[in-house]
């Protein structure tokens, strides 16, 4: 197995005895549910009346020639060849790769922050997918109903959203149970949609001829601009790529590349050509040529099924929105939001309320709003082409500055997939007026959500720095005073490991005590998703009873104060007693016209620190034990 596949222990996924083929059976429900149900919809978008296509052999063959293609290129070689050899100490995803290539936390240089722009902004996209992805999936194997039973159409709607609801009700009881059943259901998925796709070849043979590259540049050639903006709906049929490289830190790369080569691929290709000799024979069949496929008693059945499979396909969807949130949050470009754990076995299982919510109620407006899965599918694909255009140009920084590739090496391959990236980026365009906006909106307003997080953060760390002290300075002059020193241990928390924490000064100046042993603690987090325990603690004595401590966190880990301070073992401190007491500072920000930021970037920043997380909550710092000290601060 490659270095990609083990876990940042170093240890191997399969140190618990799963073998490779059960890693790829549970990975089933989880990384391939996005692109598994594409050919609910993928194939028929192609032939929709907005492209004017012809439903005739030459159109056919050619779109199920690009189909191949592009499962090909850009999954098959893109994402699962050389993309997923791009860990970050076994996690993927848009910020982890980021990570790989500069600091998200201390971008230097224009170079740097253009990169961390990028990194912002494909993550940003990502909860614009996480939006219309449950939205189209669920409503388009809800409009089987159509097909078995034409005077049910008025109710798929509201069939949809209640599945909707159901779902995102759900999410605050965890999924580790569920999850279980997820792979073996997406197994009867795949091999139902194979099966489907084989009696139809069998019937129309001659739809094999597609596999010829030649049909697809045929195709382009001979319909013009018209088979371009094509290339928008093919690009539906690789949606998902993405999840595939989120995912390697779950299972490793072997499982999943097992599973697309061994299952995923055969019953995609299988299912879209066997789509494709159904039109061969009957272009009426057009309309929804996924569940024509099906004999008239299997209707209820696939509807069901599929109905299934889109609910599997979203949950991986939003359990990606709240690890992708959970990491901006440890990158420090996100709020702190409340988090529950749903399962004390794994870690990675936790549920926030606030993008939960959100989710479900832009899902929801998305199903009114576009009625129909044709009409998402407008708005779909335009959010994961700049995705994985963001990714390509990560990918060549990467190989260039960590894997030292020559230039000619990198410019070539990632030439490449940009080649096919910016083809399908510039197909899917013509969207943004029929519905792509929606994403694009989305996405922004994430974008200047995080990055004025980032920089209102810079900045008030700025402030704060005016005013502060070195630690050494004010012990010095505070001796000088005879301070009273009172029993017990004092853990001040700040983001300055060389100053004097504002809530230290506070604390002498109105109490007029200190405590007999403080330690000033510094929380941080490492480009890397994991840091071991052994090497999560540093301790530096100041002096007069004064330690400087510092926990490192990596990106998908969870901050835990008390549980982390409990494995120091150190003889000058004891952070079992019971009068260990947390000063924590909470600021009042003030906007102001001082050089910095925008003013109103400065009221927004302002807005998301009042309504972020309290420190007590997220660090687990026992409130009992709590002392916050405010202040106000002008940014």
């Amino acid at each position: 197995m490659s270095d990609a596949s083990k876990s940042p222990s170093g240890t191997d996924h399969q140190e618990d005895g799963k073998q490779p083929a059960i890693m790829s059976l549970i990975a089933l429900g989880i990384v391939y549910g996005d692109i598994g149900t594409s050919p609910l919809y993928a194939l028929r978008e192609c032939f929709h009346e907005d492209h004017a296509l012809e439903v005739s052999s030459f159109n056919i063959l050619g779109i199920l020639s690009l189909v191949f293609w592009a499962l090909i290129l850009v999954i098959s070689i893109k994402y699962l060849i050389f993309i997923l050899r791009a860990d970050n100490d076994g996690e993927g995803g848009i910020l982890a790769l980021t990570s790989l290539v500069t600091s998200l936390k201390n971008p230097s240089g224009k170079g740097s922050a253009l990169i961390v722009a990028m990194g912002l902004m494909g993550a940003s996209l990502l909860y614009a997918d996480g939006m219309i992805t449950p939205s189209i999936s669920v409503l388009s194997a809800v409009e089987g109903i159509e097909v078995a039973t034409p005077a049910l159409q008025p109710y798929v709607q509201i069939i949809t959203i209640g599945i909707l609801i159901g779902l995102f009700l759900f999410q605050s009881r965890g999924t580790a149970g569920v999850g279980l059943i997820f792979g073996p259901i997406m197994l009867v998925w795949f091999m139902t949609i194979a099966g489907m796709g084989v009696a139809q070849i069998i019937e129309k043979p001659e739809v094999l001829a597609a596999l010829n590259p030649l049909h697809g540049m045929h195709f382009l050639l001979g319909n013009g601009f018209g088979g371009f903006l094509a290339l928008g709906t093919v690009f539906l049929v690789v949606t998902g790529g993405e999840a595939l490289y989120a995912d390697i830190g779950h299972f490793g790369t072997q499982p999943i590349r097992i599973g697309w080569y061994s299952l995923v691929l055969p019953s995609l290709l299988l299912n879209y050509f066997g789509q494709g000799a159904l039109l061969l024979g009957d272009p009426s069949d057009v309309v929804n040529p996924f569940y024509r496929m099906a004999p008239g008693w299997a209707l209820y059945p696939l509807v069901i099924l599929a109905t299934a499979a889109t609910v599997i396909a979203s949950q991986a969807v939003i359990t990606g929105a709240f690890s992708l949130t959970l990491q901006a949050m440890q990158f420090g470009i996100c709020p702190r939001l409340t988090i529950r754990h749903t399962s004390h076995e794994q870690a990675g299982q936790v549920y926030l309320p606030a993008v939960n919510w959100m989710l479900m109620l832009a899902c929801i407006g998305l199903v009114l709003g576009f009625e129909t899965s044709s009409n998402l599918a407008a708005a779909y694909g335009v959010a994961i082409t700049i995705t994985m255009v963001i990714t390509s140009i990560l990918f060549f920084f990467l190989v260039r500055k960590r894997w030292n590739w020559s230039l000619s090496a990198a410019v070539t391959l990632s030439g490449l997939f940009l080649l096919v990236d910016l083809s399908f980026l510039g197909a899917n365009l013509p969207k943004v007026t029929h519905g792509g906006w929606f994403p694009l909106v989305v996405a922004g307003v994430a974008y200047l959500l995080m990055s004025t997080w980032m920089a209102g953060r810079r900045l008030l760390a700025e402030r704060l720095n005016e005013n502060s002290v070195p630690i050494e300075l004010f012990l010095a002059d505070l001796m000088n005073q005879s301070p009273i020193r009172v029993p017990g241990l004092a853990v001040f928390l700040t983001g300055n490991p060389i100053g004097t924490p504002p809530a230290l000064r506070h604390n002498v100046t109105h109490n007029k005590v200190l405590h007999e042993t403080v330690v000033l603690l510094t929380v941080t987090t490492a480009d890397v998703p994991h840091v071991r325990v052994a090497r999560r603690s540093q301790i530096e004595e100041i002096g007069e009873g004064v330690y400087r401590v510092s926990l490192t966190y990596g990106f998908m880990d969870t901050p835990n104060i008390p549980l982390a301070l409990l494995t120091i073992h150190d003889e000058r401190l004891d952070f079992s007693q019971l009068d260990v007491s947390f000063f924590v500072g909470r600021e009042d920000l003030l906007a102001t016209d001082r050089p910095g930021i925008a003013i109103w970037r400065e009221r927004l920043f302002a807005w998301m620190t009042r309504n972020s997380q309290r420190a007590t909550d997220y660090f687990h710092l026992p409130p009992e034990q709590v002392v916050e000290v405010g202040g106000q601060i002008e940014l």
